[in-house]
């Protein structure tokens, strides 16, 4: 692709606000070309003044080249150097959270401490992006003890995000994570219920059920009630035609409650 089109597209990525989804189908067509000059212009980029030049360079180098067929990075260690320096200097929020997001996507185990250091920081956002990051290392120790400690958080999605990253997507189990996840079965917001269900349900811990029940006999059932109770039940596709209550019925049966 000639310069004056890279150059385009790199353009439409500072377009509209942030979250958009013009300026990160942008990201994303960047993504899937992965080429060595989209590298190289990110990585520009990452060093740029501008603060969101250096929140899309990071952007784009986090899941260079990654596609269903081709999972990782065309550039993994370059893009890690790139951004993990980032990360050890940037002040900017924004910058910050997309750098911790590139981290979490690239998937370099070195970034764990680089990540965890920003556990605390005041910016929800922030700390959402650690969640989110963590959870690629969801079986890492020291990110497990940081995503326990930030199931805890004041914020709804960090809290949820670490419930998720610690509970779900990792496979650790002991007393400390179970309890953590038991505290969140009665947290405010559904979805860290919910996450901390099936979480639960995945360790066939049986202080779930209470909870469990109630959410299966609701008159609309929520789909992570259903994938807990699979989880429980050791079940896979067994219970295609289930109803709520036709799960309940069989953990009743099976834990006799």
């Amino acid at each position: 692709m000639v310069a004056p089109q890279l150059n385009d597209i790199f353009a439409r990525t500072l377009s509209g606000d942030y979250d958009d989804d013009a300026p990160w189908e942008a990201v994303r067509t960047l993504h899937r070309m992965g080429s060595r000059e989209v590298f190289e212009y990110a990585a520009e980029w990452c060093s740029a003044p501008s603060p969101l030049k250096r929140a899309r360079g990071a952007d784009v180098l986090a899941q260079l080249g990654k596609t269903v067929e081709h999972p990782c990075n065309n550039f993994p260690d370059e893009s890690f150097a790139v951004v993990s320096s980032l990360v050890r200097q940037e002040k900017d929020p924004l910058p910050l959270l997309s750098a911790i997001h590139a981290l979490g996507h690239i998937g370099n185990p070195q970034a764990v401490p680089l990540v965890i250091e920003h556990r605390l920081h005041p910016k929800p956002e922030v700390r959402f992006a650690v969640a989110c990051a963590l959870g690629n290392f969801a079986d890492d120790p020291s990110a497990i003890e940081a995503l326990l400690a930030l199931t805890q958080d004041v914020d709804n999605d960090v809290r949820d995000w670490a419930t998720f990253g610690v509970g779900v997507l990792g496979h650790g189990d002991s007393s400390e994570i179970r309890d953590a996840l038991v505290k969140r079965l009665g947290d405010s917001d559904e979805d860290v219920r919910e996450e901390a269900m099936v979480a639960l349900g995945k360790r066939k811990d049986e202080r779930v059920l209470s909870a469990l029940l109630s959410a299966l006999e609701q008159d609309v059932t929520p789909d992570r009630a259903v994938e807990a109770a699979s989880e429980m039940l050791d079940m896979q596709n067994e219970g295609e035609d289930w109803k709520g209550a036709d799960y309940a019925a069989a953990l009743r049966g099976r834990f006799s409650r």
